[in-house]
This record gives structure tokens, sequence and C-alpha cells, in this order.
């Protein structure tokens, strides 16, 4: 069985800080044990990049670099198209994960997870935001807390 965890905002910091959590380290050396490969969502770099940009944190923009260039995700016509389709249905369904004014990066990821389905048999999202990403394990992808 082929199997993608994508990393969400937090988890991906947490990757990336120059001091790795050894925890953390643990977690990524048992992804290669069970034939799992990890990628970067486009947007989740993106959430991460500015504010590591902003606090002016080199290191971790070094480390995101390298992550990104060998996994990256990144965003496409079909995700953003796949996307919008979530952000409408998720407020049909009365559940929105952010304000109608907003960008809403939780459903593009959501829509990046989904269209790795193509590649992969299991698509996991590795979150600390259950709440909203949970939401879309009807559309194919699971989630998971980071340690």
């Amino acid at each position: 069985m082929s199997r993608a965890v994508l990393l969400d905002t937090h988890p991906l910091s947490q990757v990336t800080h120059p001091k790795v959590n050894p925890k953390v380290q643990q977690w990524l050396r048992s992804l290669g044990k069970i034939e799992t490969v990890i990628r970067v969502p486009e947007i989740a770099d993106y959430e991460l990049r500015r504010e590591l940009l902003r606090q002016g944190k080199q290191k971790s923009i070094d480390r995101l670099n390298k992550l990104s260039q060998i996994c990256l995700i990144p965003l496409t016509p079909e995700t953003m198209q796949k996307a919008a389709e979530l952000w409408a249905w998720v407020r049909n369904q009365g559940k929105p994960t952010a304000s109608n004014e907003s960008l809403d990066g939780d459903v593009i990821l959501a829509a990046q997870a989904i269209i790795q389905l193509k590649s992969f048999d299991l698509v996991i999202v590795m979150t600390t935001n259950l709440k909203h990403i949970s939401r879309f394990e009807r559309k194919g992808i699971q989630h998971f807390r980071l340690l």
C-alpha cells in the first residue's frame, strides 16, 4: 500500500525547526520503515514561510527550502477548483472552516490531500487542527495529530 503524509503548517514548523524534537525525529524515521513518503502542501509552505520571514528565522527557512525542493505539492488550477468545491460544500453543510472573506487555507490543504489520492492509496494529513481537517474525511483523507 502506498502512503503519503502531508504536513500541515504546525507539524511542518516542527520538522523544519533547527533543533528538531527527538520525538519528531523518531516519528520521521518510522515513516521510512513503513514506506510512507512525506509531502509538503504548498499552502502549508506559504503559511509557515511568511511567518518565518517575518521573524527572520533563516535557519528554519533554509530547512524549509531543502524539504520543499524534494517533496512540495504545488498549487495548481485543479487544486484551486477542488478547494472552491470544498469551500462551498462545508458552507452548505453549515460547518465552514473560516470566515467567508478568508482565503481558507484548510480547504486548500484538503484539496491538495484529495488530489494526492490519485497517486497514493492512503493520504494522511498531519495536523494540530483536527476540528477543521476532520470535516473532509468523507472526501477521502485521514488526519492525525502530530506528537
